[in-house]
């Protein structure tokens, strides 16, 4: 396999339509704001297909709304053993979308694969947790958790981009 670029993320969740396109929304607003965006190709996918072509719930919809967010134009797909070839970056949400990934990943795959609050060790827990049975306070405390780990990620990509430019 071909060296994949260093500047493109993939977020995984189970169906696509709650915490990864609340990931793949604040990492594009993070990215934006460094001035980065245009160097960065980001997405986010899904372990099933259930919700295909959907837009994300509209309660992660509306409270990343509320923080300046817009994921309206996100549209929830599955992840395929084609992502493995165009992102240097697959970072999934909890421990049973990590092992999935694990299983579909080519033998050659030279990015990195890991759990997005690995980037957040100081958020005390490892998972981002599935907010879709919950209330409110779930979807919100999914945002905090990704808006953590989402700019210690690009922190952590901005150092691999400045190292080669």
């Amino acid at each position: 396999m071909a060296s994949l670029p260093e500047s493109s993320v993939l977020f995984i969740c189970m169906g696509n339509i709650c915490r990864s396109p609340t990931a793949e929304g604040v990492f594009r607003h993070v990215a934006r704001r460094a001035g980065l965006l245009d160097r960065l190709t980001i997405d986010s996918a899904g372990i099933g297909d259930w919700h295909a072509g959907d837009p994300p719930d509209r309660r992660a919809t509306a409270h990343a709304h509320r923080r300046g967010y817009d994921l309206t134009t996100l549209r929830a797909r599955q992840v395929t053993r084609d992502d493995f070839a165009h992102f240097g970056w697959i970072i999934a949400m909890d421990r049973s979308n990590l092992r999935d990934l694990k299983a579909m990943q080519p033998e050659d795959y030279r990015g990195s694969i890991g759990l997005l609050l690995d980037f957040a060790p100081e958020a005390g827990v490892r998972e981002v947790p599935d907010p879709y049975y919950g209330g409110a306070q779930g979807f919100e405390n999914v945002l905090d958790l990704i808006e953590l780990a989402c700019s210690l990620l690009l922190e952590r990509i901005r150092l691999t981009l400045a190292a080669h430019p």
